[in-house]
């Protein structure tokens, strides 16, 4: 329901939106390039998200550039790293903006960063390109530059807290949780899909970024009676998580994610300790596709020149590569913001890397819709459900 209200809402503001930006000059194009900028974590919890990322798009635009561009225009990406701090990704928002003259805001990482940074970016007629959150807010407001990838946060808890219910019989829903709006739009969801569902939702811990104790939070929330804990923390966070409550011998809860906590490295620490974790996200794991050609493609392409196998991060990388130069095309040799966002809008099509379809539309900002839980078994995430 919150999706569908949120893509009327953005109806309602395209032309306003894209009449006050359009007008001006358009920033970062040039007749032989365009300039897009990164506002990254590659130093923070975030990291093992945005670094592979920012690879595989890479690689992406030094082929397409090899091959002259996109309508003559070669694309040059420029990364900054906020390492998950609004006040050092604000510093990286005004050197992009700025100074660098960025024309797309390409593969932010952060909901909160992202959210900061809208002041900055729309002024500008700067357009949000598929951000690494999957946070509601992304394309709720009634702003005609925000494009998101994937089902949102809240959607993907509320569809797991279900699926657990249903499957495997969860009567009392925990959340352990960053107080920011990515914790909390994980923390909604849990309580909708618990609502939903006719089950409980019983307590809460938060945690700050840095955080690497849960021994009292876990302690707590077992006292509470969970069996099934909603997780919105980082990388490693998750990984503690998950091996602390092994330790405790609470192994009758069941602990998921969003696609925040879809990653390859959770997936392979070494002896089984995430194995039963889940995740809910908005995109298949490569790992079991390698029959498909174009995943086949690019896992060996990304080995061979960064000599490490793919990682979700790299997934996504690619992805979103693949789809801005799919819009910068279906935009013409003419571009400015405008014709971006037509462009964008136009676009439908099979993602091969991600494993799901692509509808943009005038309507809607949302590229893709499916929501696909896997469960990690021996060191692998397997697909259980797709909705």
């Amino acid at each position: 329901m919150a999706s569908m209200i949120a893509k009327s809402i953005l109806a309602l503001g395209l032309a306003a939106g894209l009449a006050s930006t359009a007008l001006a000059q358009t920033q970062g194009v040039t007749d032989t390039e365009v300039v897009i900028g990164s506002n990254a974590d590659l130093s923070g919890p975030f990291a093992g998200f945005s670094v592979p990322a920012m690879k595989a798009a890479q690689q992406v635009f030094d082929e397409v550039n090899a091959k002259g561009g996109v309508h003559g225009r070669k694309i040059k990406l420029i990364v900054e790293d906020h390492g998950y701090q609004v006040p050092k990704a604000m510093q990286a928002f005004n050197k992009l903006i700025n100074s660098d003259k960025i024309f797309v805001s390409f593969m932010t990482l952060g909901t909160p960063i992202n959210i900061a940074g809208f002041k900055l970016q729309e002024p500008k007629g700067i357009v949000n390109f598929l951000p690494l959150t999957a946070a509601r807010q992304m394309v709720e407001e009634p702003i005609a530059l925000r494009f998101t990838g994937f089902s949102s946060y809240y959607d993907q808890t509320r569809a797991a807290v279900k699926y657990l219910a249903k499957e495997k019989g969860a009567k009392e829903v925990c959340a352990m949780y960053l107080p920011t709006d990515f914790g909390k739009e994980m923390e909604e969801g849990a309580k909708k899909g618990a609502e939903e569902a006719g089950i409980a939702f019983k307590a809460e811990t938060t945690h700050k970024v840095d955080e690497a104790d849960f021994i009292g939070s876990l302690t707590k929330l077992k006292e509470e009676g969970c069996d099934v804990i909603g997780v919105a923390l980082g990388v490693r966070q998750v990984i503690t998580v998950i091996g602390t409550a092994k330790k405790m011998g609470w192994n009758d809860v069941t602990i998921f994610g969003t696609s925040a906590s879809f990653h390859t490295a959770i997936a392979k620490v070494p002896g089984g300790v995430t194995d039963g974790f889940y995740a809910a996200a908005g995109w298949s794991d490569l790992e079991a596709r390698m029959g498909n050609p174009a995943v086949k493609g690019f896992v060996e392409s990304y080995k061979a020149e960064f000599k490490e196998d793919p990682s979700t991060g790299a997934l996504l990388g690619r992805s979103a590569a693949e789809t801005f130069v799919k819009a910068l095309d279906a935009a013409g040799k003419d571009l400015t913001s405008e014709s971006f966002v037509k462009g964008l809008e136009s676009l439908k099509f099979r993602d091969e890397i991600a494993d799901v379809d692509v509808d943009f539309s005038a309507t809607d900002h949302q590229g893709g819709n499916a929501i696909l839980i896997s469960k990690i078994e021996g060191g692998s995430w397997k697909e259980v459900a797709r909705e």
